[in-house]
Order: structure tokens, then sequence, then C-alpha cells
């Protein structure tokens, strides 16, 4: 497995990552076992995660405990954490991060993210020391921010995040311009959430709240020739698509189906895509591409 510098954190990733959302919701702890133990025999050491995806950051803690050593360690905190107060108290984060580490079973994680927090807030100041206070009590070894747009855009430009998460595919490439060149000239490691656009265009329809529908209704506008092939073509050609982005140290696929990270993982094998590919891709997205679509949160 191809390892990235991350940034200026010194840490050497795994280009295919794994993300812990879909282990949160109600696969148990023998299946989480057999994957993440597979996976990291395998070459992943890159593990990201969030208090806000159900039982994962517990999971993981169980099943991981005896082998924190062997990779990175990413947790998130504010979005969607439910407790009085708001998504982005200070006091709640503090506990948001003491909680995290509580199931993950570790003293620290690698990095903290602060999960998709608005400009408005980041400009209060209140949420980034909560964040820079852990770092100097060794709770994390980095921060960072994860989210989109013009939100992401600012917390760049702000100068005091080590690490960024945001959504990059073959359907969501806003980043590519607006903030990802922003990112990688600050030396943040960078990595890409939603890496095969959730496999949207595999729906023969989708109902409007449906998690995948945004992308899916891009995909059926931006009719890469590309979809028409096999499955596991089309996901290598878009997973590599991802991983062809400059800057882009890691991209994260989340499963619950042991053995899958392992697959994806064969899809790489073959490197960046040509750069003609590539091209073509990206000059299909900027033909068609409407001003609305911004990076999804």
């Amino acid at each position: 497995m191809e390892k990235r510098q991350y940034g200026n954190t010194g840490m050497e990733v795994s280009v295919l990552g794994f993300g812990g959302a879909e282990i949160g919701r109600g696969v148990s702890e023998q299946e989480v076992e057999r994957l993440l133990h597979s996976a990291l025999d395998a070459g992943l050491n890159v593990i990201d995660t969030a208090e806000c995806y159900g039982d994962s950051e517990e999971l993981i803690g169980k099943v991981l405990g005896g082998r924190r050593d062997d990779f990175y360690l990413f947790t998130k905190c504010g979005h969607a954490s439910g407790l009085e107060g708001g998504d982005w108290n200070p006091s709640m984060l503090e506990s948001s991060i003491d909680r995290s580490l509580k199931r993950l079973k570790t003293d620290y994680v690698d990095v903290i993210h602060l999960h998709s927090c608005s400009e408005e807030v980041l400009r209060q100041g209140g949420v980034i020391e909560v964040l820079q206070k852990a770092k100097q009590a060794g709770k994390t070894r980095f921060i960072g921010y994860s989210g989109d747009s013009r939100d992401a855009a600012y917390a760049i430009q702000t100068g005091v995040f080590d690490s960024f998460e945001t959504s990059v595919n073959i359907a969501d490439q806003e980043a590519l311009e607006l903030t990802i060149p922003k990112a990688k000239e600050k030396g943040m490691g960078i990595i890409a959430k939603r890496p095969i656009a959730n496999a949207a265009w595999t729906y023969d329809s989708l109902d409007e709240k449906a998690y995948p529908y945004v992308y899916w209704k891009r995909l059926g506008e931006l009719k890469y020739d590309f979809l028409t092939q096999e499955l596991k073509q089309a996901v290598q050609t878009a997973l590599r698509f991802t991983l062809s982005v400059p800057g882009v140290d890691t991209a994260i696929v989340g499963t619950n189906k042991p053995n899958r990270w392992q697959e994806n993982a064969a899809l790489l094998a073959e490197g960046p895509l040509p750069s003609e590919v590539f091209e073509q891709i990206r000059a299909r997205w900027q033909e068609v591409a409407k001003p609305d679509w911004q990076g999804q949160v």
C-alpha cells in the first residue's frame, strides 16, 4: 500500500484510509474486529471516526485497543454531539473530546477535527481554543477542520489547523480550486472524504432525502462515459481520480463488509490516473457543473 506524507505532521499515511461511519450502525463487534484487523494487516494505517457515528468509536476502542501503535487515529467533535448547550458550546466540546478518548480506549488521538463548523462559529474563537488546549494537554497530537465550501476556506485561512478533511470525488470538485491548493500551501495534511461519491451512479432512482441523492442527481447530468463500465472498473476510476488530485494525501472509504477495504486497496495498484483521463473528468465537470454544486457537508 502506497504511503504519502501527511502535510507537515510527520505522519506517513496509507493512501487508502478507513472511514468509521458505517460500522457504527448495527455492525457486530466480531465483524468489526475481523474487518479492521485484516485491513491493518494489509497495510491500512489511517482510521477516521467521530462521536456522532453511532457505536463507531466504542467498537474501534474495543477491537483495536492492543494495536494502538499500528495506526493513526482521527476523530471529530462538535457536529450532532447531542448535548445540551448546542454543538459548539466550548464546555460541551471539552466533554466530547474526553468521551471520545474513553470510548476509543486511548490517552490520545493523532488528530481531532472540528466537524463541519461554520465560519461564524470559527470567528468567535472558542471552538479553536478548545482544540488548542486539548493539544497542549496531550489529548491530540494535531488539530484539524472537517468541512467544505466557504466555511472550509475560512478555516484554512486562519492558519491554526494541521489537518483538513473535505469532500472530493467525481461529483464534488469545488475543493480542487477553492480549498485544497490553499491547504496544501499551508502544509496541512489533506483527507478526501466520500472519495467514490457514495457510488451514487449504481442506483436506478433515489428519494430526495436519501444520503447519495445529490451526487446521484449530479452524475445524471455529468454522464461520465466510464460509469457505464463494469462496476469494479467504474469504482476504480472514481477512486483513482480522487487520489490523483494534487494535495490529497489519503482517501477514507467506509464499509461494514470484511475484506472490502482490501478489495478497494487492490484497485489502486496502478497508481494515479493517467493525466489525460484525469483532465477529461475535470473538463466534463467544468463544462456541466452549476454554481450551486458546492461541496457536500
